[in-house]
């Protein structure tokens, strides 16, 4: 028979555990009364850790999520930019005699004298049969057309030139990144904008709040949020741009007690403290605390204060007790920030079943070896 006395002793040993809960037994995070304690200490010291802020209708205000974006109506302007010649460029040359007999070139009547595929090299030079290595790189194609026919003056009486590009590595943008077809874009039928180039490039592989832009022009680089160029932000490319497309940081960390924790994308532009947790599957049924739902954050005092100078980030605990019916429309109110922590911790009765559950294995294991020796 199992002895009494080890009963009542590992029942003692159990209550007097069950008061140092909070640092004995393993967790994903901090405790309620963790949480508050440090907090309500902090405040007497006047040194507190981080600002801890009860979500209600009277302080959520500076937290909530901005209206919808209304749709910019203005469309981008067609700026034609200059095309000039770069080494690699395939240009197509005509060249006519203003002779019709005895002439070197033949006359514009039977189309003249076409040189196809002439490319550009490295060192930015044509060879042209009369004109000898003409250096091109940098011209516009009227200005080759203008230096051809000096060159080919007394050779031929009133030359007619024409220069047509045809292979435009000048004029083409590269996109590379989270596009579905990868590569150089041409601009021969006109001036790309960032959404012209994009869609030519197959369009984003992502949803368009978790794409990235960069457009690098040799210049200056520019970074954009595809969402935001969508709303209305498009712009013209110039030549010889580049394009690229990666995953932007548009995360959050879910732990405790909700059904997926971990890492995970936004699951839209602006995302509610409702909808993160919806993302993750919502609070664990059997194990939370719908008292302790926590965000923390760490916030720039520049970011809510344009006249403030950066400096060491401000760390902010914001807490809502799912319990009250409230809550659901306060947490759809709260707007979820980038590397934001939600924490869900444990119920009061998930931490006592920590401490009874090896204690009946005890005694199971005690009942069973009082069996066996009998």
């Amino acid at each position: 028979m199992t002895n009494p006395l080890r009963i009542l002793s590992l029942l003692a040993a159990s209550l007097a555990l069950s008061g140092c809960a909070g640092s004995f037994l393993s967790a994903a995070g901090p405790s309620i009364r963790q949480i508050q304690q440090q907090a309500d200490t902090a405040q007497a010291d006047a040194a507190l850790p981080y600002q801890l802020v009860d979500l209600s209708a009277a302080t959520i205000a500076p937290y909530m999520r901005p209206p919808e974006p209304v749709p910019m109506p203005d469309v981008t302007a067609k700026q034609v930019p200059q095309l000039r010649l770069a080494p690699g460029d395939v240009v197509r040359l005509m060249v006519a005699d203003t002779e019709v007999d005895g002439g070197i070139f033949a006359p514009l009547s039977t189309g003249g004298t076409v040189f196809e595929h002439l490319r550009v090299e490295a060192d930015g030079r044509i060879s042209l049969p009369y004109a000898g290595h003409i250096r091109v790189a940098g011209l516009t194609p009227y200005e080759v057309e203008q230096l051809i026919r000096r060159k080919l003056k007394g050779v031929s009486a009133d030359p007619q030139v024409h220069v047509a590009l045809m292979g435009d590595q000048s004029s083409s943008v590269l996109v590379a990144g989270a596009v579905k077809k990868p590569g150089r874009v041409s601009t021969l039928d006109g001036p790309l904008t960032l959404l012209d180039a994009i869609n030519q490039a197959g369009g984003a592989v992502l949803e368009p709040y978790l794409v990235r832009v960069t457009l690098r022009t040799g210049n200056e680089a520019q970074v954009f949020n595809y969402q935001d160029v969508l709303q209305g932000q498009n712009r013209i490319i110039p030549p010889d741009s580049e394009v690229i497309l990666d995953r932007n940081r548009q995360r959050f960390v879910a732990m405790g007690a909700v059904v997926k924790p971990g890492l995970h994308d936004f699951p839209a532009p602006n995302p509610s403290l409702l909808e993160a947790l919806g993302a993750v599957g919502g609070l664990r049924d059997s194990t939370s605390d719908a008292t302790g739902v926590f965000v923390f954050r760490l916030t720039d005092p520049a970011s809510t204060d344009p006249a403030a100078a950066p400096g060491k980030p401000i760390a902010q605990v914001f807490r809502l007790n799912m319990e009250d019916p409230s809550a659901l429309f306060l947490a759809r109110q709260f707007l979820v920030q980038p590397e934001d922590a939600i924490y869900v911790t444990n119920a009061g009765v998930y931490e006592w079943q920590k401490i009874i559950s090896p204690i009946v294995q005890v005694l199971v294991l005690g009942r069973t070896a009082d069996a066996l020796g009998r």
